[in-house]
């Protein structure tokens, strides 16, 4: 029983006193926003026929379909071309800022809002990477993904350097943005246009005061058509709450409680990641194993022959063309797909099925021709990849910047690339 009690404690002390993988979040952070950034920029010259005003999936559609499945989009608050035209470039720069790391947190936001705006706007867009990305971006709220290799992360060593010498150091676009986005949420909960006006209902109620606007808020995010509202301010007011308890608080006891909160949050958000890794992967190769072409061995010719999926038809001919090539990979691709949930359990096993998967959407990506499936669902893969490497890949990183840094007549100092990640980090607006 001593035993027990002492593994107990020992894992709620490993969940509780750190972000874990904070190589992994970072990962998986710069590559979504890598595939939706990429995917935005692609597209750029066909947004209208895609998500705006000249889509066959009219506005008026759009509006009809919300209305049944209470999906959240910006989109329908206006059928103005310019409002479109702005959230459109909003969500590439979120995009854009989330990948290189800057204010980690509120870009993980507007990224969310970018990505559910455009893909709830048109429904039958997508490839099967969007559903991932669909997922993830809800995911990576939680995460505090910008503990390394990220700007605020460098923002951070900055920081505390500057502290060490004496310095005063003072953040002045943390409370603008969150000023700013308090006032934006103000304005469209105020407008009606977040979710069920439950602030609306809750203020023309009788006897309104704080526990029944509480009690409103809650109502309408566990019934479904508030959620992303009752996201968008809980995130806010926690970023709030966590700027006013770093400079207000008299003891540390306010700040290690957030802390505490804050790495529950996401390590439960990193084991949600996974978890829905490795149900995408299991569900797909139960289902494969269900099919007659794969049950004999001849399923992955087909899509190598259908035009859509054939951006090079030498090349898929070529794959095509030994039959024992092709029964291989059909059957390779439905045991590695059923088999990696249970590979877990063994490191060096899980290491090189992942490496499988990873070539094998690479193949995908240039064979079939669908890069930002792959991409997302090699970002997805990423969160079991073995800090030991990415922290080598961060390395060779840092040693080319050190490389172009110097040609360009630039020395830019940087925290040694083989330290390990902070276990808690404190960046504001960002943590």
């Amino acid at each position: 029983m001593n035993r027990f009690s002492l593994a107990v404690s020992g894992a709620i002390a490993r969940v509780t006193e750190a972000a874990l993988g904070p190589y992994q979040a970072a990962v998986i952070r710069i590559g979504f926003a890598l595939t939706w950034l990429l995917f935005l920029l692609r597209e750029f010259p066909h947004r209208h026929e895609m998500y705006g005003p000249s889509a066959p999936w009219s506005w008026e559609l759009g509006r009809q379909l919300i209305d049944l499945n209470h999906a959240f989009t910006v989109l329908m608050w206006s059928d103005s071309g310019f409002w479109f035209e702005s959230v459109y470039l909003l969500a590439v720069l979120s995009a854009a800022l989330l990948m290189l790391g800057w204010r980690t947190r509120t870009m993980s936001v507007l990224f969310l809002l970018g990505v559910l705006s455009l893909q709830n706007r048109s429904v039958l867009m997508g490839d099967g990477g969007d559903n991932v990305l669909h997922l993830m971006s809800i995911y990576l709220v939680f995460t505090r993904c910008g503990q390394v290799w990220s700007l605020d992360a460098r923002r951070e060593r900055r920081g505390a350097a500057a502290r060490a010498r004496g310095e005063r150091v003072v953040d002045r676009v943390g409370p603008a943005l969150w000023g700013l986005s308090g006032v934006a949420l103000l304005a469209a909960t105020l407008a009606g246009k977040l979710g069920d006006d439950w602030m609306l209902e809750a203020a023309g109620s009788e006897g309104m005061g704080a526990p029944r606007l509480v009690w409103t808020f809650a109502e309408s995010a566990v019934n479904g058509p508030g959620m992303v509202p009752a996201l968008l301010w809980a995130v806010w007011a926690a970023m709030g709450l966590w700027w006013l308890v770093g400079r207000r608080a008299r003891t540390a006891q306010p700040r290690i409680l957030l802390d505490v909160v804050t790495n529950v949050l996401h390590n439960a958000a990193l084991l949600v990641i996974m978890a829905e890794a490795c149900l995408i992967y299991a569900t797909a190769g139960w289902y494969k194993i269900q099919g007659s072409r794969w049950q004999d061995g001849t399923a992955v010719y087909y899509p190598l022959h259908l035009d859509y999926f054939s951006p090079w038809p030498a090349l898929a001919d070529l794959l095509s063309s030994s039959g024992t090539l092709v029964m291989l990979v059909t059957y390779g691709t439905v045991l590695v797909q059923v088999a990696f949930p249970f590979t877990l359990l063994n490191r060096r096993l899980k290491n090189v099925l992942l490496a499988l998967m990873i070539t094998e959407h690479a193949v995908i990506a240039v064979v079939l021709g669908l890069p930002f499936f792959s991409l997302a669902m090699i970002a997805a893969d990423a969160v079991f990849l073995p800090t030991t490497f990415l922290r080598r890949l961060g390395a060779l990183g840092a040693r080319a910047r050190g490389r172009l840094s110097r040609r360009g007549g630039r020395e830019e100092p940087a925290a040694p690339p083989s330290a390990p990640a902070p276990e808690q980090t404190h960046v504001g607006f960002t943590a």
